[in-house]
């Protein structure tokens, strides 16, 4: 994973996003291929599955570092550039330390979700664990659309073209905003069926707890998805404190809430937590924005 974010990286750094996506498409269907070999054909059950990830994730790696090897040595650095640069390292440092911290502070905030939900037995479990799953395949599209602008807005900003930028941004938002609705309205009209993808068809109980579920959260797909666009937006500004304070506020108040209403909304209220989550820490993303941007586009 490391060695394929470094060089997907360093390719859609210098425009380069087709062959990430290839590398990734190669991975997703390997991983698939293997997982049915062994867990259909030779019944190794999830040791089986996480090989196959290991593998397919491997493959990839080893590709797409061959690839820039062989077909961008220009990329590459050679002996003059092995020397200590005490600014460059102070800049990486920032950006990788804040992008750490943000996701822990994701991954601790999912953790105290999971145990909330836990405590409601099986059946939410396993309702809101396929849930998950269908959420995951739904908003990755804006969440890999979050990725490509914060590179359109790095080049950007660091080439100074400040009107391109607003175009940008304006662009981006409307196209994050059809895109999530489009899914949402899919996610809300199929959760049944989606449901069943994951679950036993004889399982109904888990299968209404999905549902139920998709149909709260998956109706306001639009709140992640500018959020991925502010998380893109301020790191590619040089302002990676911002990325965290929004994941804070988002994981934060989720938290907050659903061990709130809970008690006396039951799975309900820990569900209509999270897009509420998701729309404050938009409208403060929006508010910082606006109130900073002669600051962020320094005019």
């Amino acid at each position: 994973m490391a060695f394929y974010n470094f060089f997907a990286s360093l390719l859609r750094a210098v425009g380069n996003s087709t062959i990430p996506l290839y590398f990734l498409a190669f991975s997703a269907i390997t991983n698939i291929l293997l997982d049915s070999l062994f867990v259909i054909v030779f019944q190794m059950g999830i040791a089986g599955a996480a090989i196959a990830t290991v593998i397919a994730q491997y493959l990839s790696a080893i590709g797409i570092t061959f690839y820039v090897l062989t077909k961008c040595k220009s990329l590459l650095p050679t002996r003059e550039h092995f020397y200590y640069d005490k600014a460059i390292l102070k800049s990486i440092t920032k950006f990788s330390l804040l992008t750490c911290l943000q996701q822990s502070c994701m991954n601790f905030g999912i953790l105290l979700i999971q145990r909330l939900v836990n405590s409601f037995g099986a059946v939410t479990m396993a309702g809101f664990g396929a849930g998950v799953k269908i959420d995951t395949f739904a908003y990755l599209p804006v969440q890999d659309f979050g990725n490509a602008f914060s590179t359109f807005v790095a080049q950007n900003y660091g080439a100074g073209k400040k009107e391109r930028l607003r175009d940008g941004i304006k662009i981006a938002c409307l196209l994050s905003t059809a895109f999530s609705l489009v899914a949402s309205l899919f996610v809300c009209l199929f959760a049944k069926h989606l449901m069943m993808v994951f679950v036993k068809r004889e399982e109904i109980e888990v299968i209404l707890s999905g549902v139920h579920y998709l149909r709260i959260e998956g109706a306001f797909y639009v709140g992640i998805g500018i959020l991925f666009l502010f998380y893109g937006l301020y790191r590619s500004m040089n302002q990676p404190l911002m990325s965290l304070v929004l994941t804070i506020i988002s994981l934060g108040l989720r938290v907050v809430l659903a061990y709130s209403l809970a008690p006396f909304f039951h799975e309900t209220g820990i569900w209509i937590s999270i897009p509420i989550g998701w729309f404050i820490a938009d409208a403060f993303g929006f508010y910082y924005y606006f109130k900073h941007r002669s600051v962020l586009m320094k005019e």
